[in-house]
């Protein structure tokens, strides 16, 4: 039978983060002012790495990408979240459970890929800094964001290829804020060992092993600075905290959600509110904190924007 014949659910009812009047109102405002923060940060920063020439570099165009992606991480499922706080009966349609997992695992997807061709990016430039330029031209660069889209494409339709067909007839409830794709799976009204396993390989397994093959990147590039100290590699050093920093954010919850066997509700949707809201929040902070050369552009930018505005 196809699925039209045995699939009976339209829309999915989804618990939300908590029932407390109290606590729903406390993460109204919060999330609120996170996600403003995070879409005006966010643009900020592509804003001044488009517009400032001084930005014009290999890092400063994979940071503004990521700053593009961020802007999706927080627009897939926060502004609903936001909407869904006070209302009694949270639904999304069946349609729109798909497509939020569809965005959500393309965007995971080409952020993954750009975190590694930032890594790589910064090895060149503290590992082989008289070759720089010549490694990281403008057609790596373009390389590095035509492979992040292809491959976040094909990650997330290979897997909404296997579920999207799925029978459901029963139980509509899931308990979270959200649609993700091990709670979407657990509903369906067939065995699906198989579609869980698969999903623990293409997203568990491959989050686990992108995020060890950083960190060994990060080991090696602290070695050779240890080894190799220059004025130029330690300027391209002090960017590796932020770096880091980035990558435990992103792949800490993602590890949780895909490999854990039996997650904790609570500590599911803790890590699930921290990753859409707060995450794309800190990373324009932590980017622009310790980044001289960014704040002095941003503070340029904004000096511009306002002597504009005062002349019109």
């Amino acid at each position: 039978m196809d699925r039209m014949n045995h699939s009976v659910v339209s829309e999915f009812v989804l618990l939300g983060l908590t029932n407390s009047w109290e606590i729903q109102l406390l993460l109204f405002v919060l999330s609120s002012m996170f996600y403003v923060a995070s879409m005006m940060g966010n643009s900020l920063i592509m804003l001044t790495v488009t517009y400032d020439p001084h930005l014009h570099s290999p890092m400063y165009f994979l940071l503004a990408n990521l700053s593009l992606i961020d802007l999706g991480v927080s627009s897939v499922t926060s502004p609903k979240m936001i909407y869904d706080l006070f209302r009694k009966h949270k639904v999304i349609s069946f349609g729109g459970c798909i497509t939020q997992i569809f965005f959500i695992h393309i965007i995971g997807g080409v952020e993954m890929v750009l975190l590694i061709a930032m890594a790589f990016d910064r090895y060149v430039a503290i590992c082989k800094p008289l070759r720089y330029l010549t490694i990281m031209n403008p057609r790596m660069c373009i390389f590095f964001l035509g492979a992040a889209w292809m491959i976040g494409l094909i990650h997330s339709v290979v897997q909404l290829a296997f579920v999207v067909n799925l029978p459901f007839c029963g139980p509509n409830v899931l308990d979270s804020f959200y649609c993700d794709l091990p709670r979407f799976i657990k509903l369906s009204c067939t065995d699906t060992y198989q579609l869980k396993f698969m999903v623990t390989v293409n997203s568990g397994f491959i989050s686990v092993g992108s995020f060890f093959i950083l960190i060994i990147s990060y080991i090696v590039i602290i070695v050779t600075v240890q080894k190799h100290s220059s004025p130029g590699s330690s300027k391209a050093l002090s960017t590796l905290s932020a770096h880091i920093t980035v990558v435990v954010l992103f792949f800490g919850p993602l590890i949780f959600f895909y490999t854990w066997p039996s997650p904790s509700t609570h500590l599911d949707k803790f890590l699930g509110f921290f990753d859409a809201v707060l995450t794309p929040f800190l990373n324009p902070i932590i980017y622009t904190f310790r980044n001289q050369e960014m704040k002095i552009a941003m503070r340029r930018i904004c000096r511009q924007l306002v002597t504009n505005k005062k002349i019109s």
